[in-house]
């Protein structure tokens, strides 16, 4: 099962996926997004060190690192 979050403003569902990227440079770097049906490269869980909060004005979620304690 896909993880998935529920938005407050809207109802609506979104599903997170990952996908693998190479940037100009050679490195390859992991982008995560929400879409709103799980398709492919749609994941199972949070990665670590990451939370999900939600845009306000728009209703969309957004992953966020988590702050690291001092």
């Amino acid at each position: 099962m896909s993880y998935s979050v529920k938005s407050k403003k809207s109802g609506k569902t979104f599903f997170l996926h990952a996908r693998e990227q190479t940037l100009r440079g050679g490195t390859k770097v992991k982008l995560y997004y929400f879409g709103s049906e799980a398709k492919e490269g749609a994941i199972d869980a949070l990665p670590e060190g990451y939370m999900v909060s939600e845009n306000e004005r728009t209703g969309l979620p957004i992953l966020k690192k988590k702050a690291k304690a001092a």
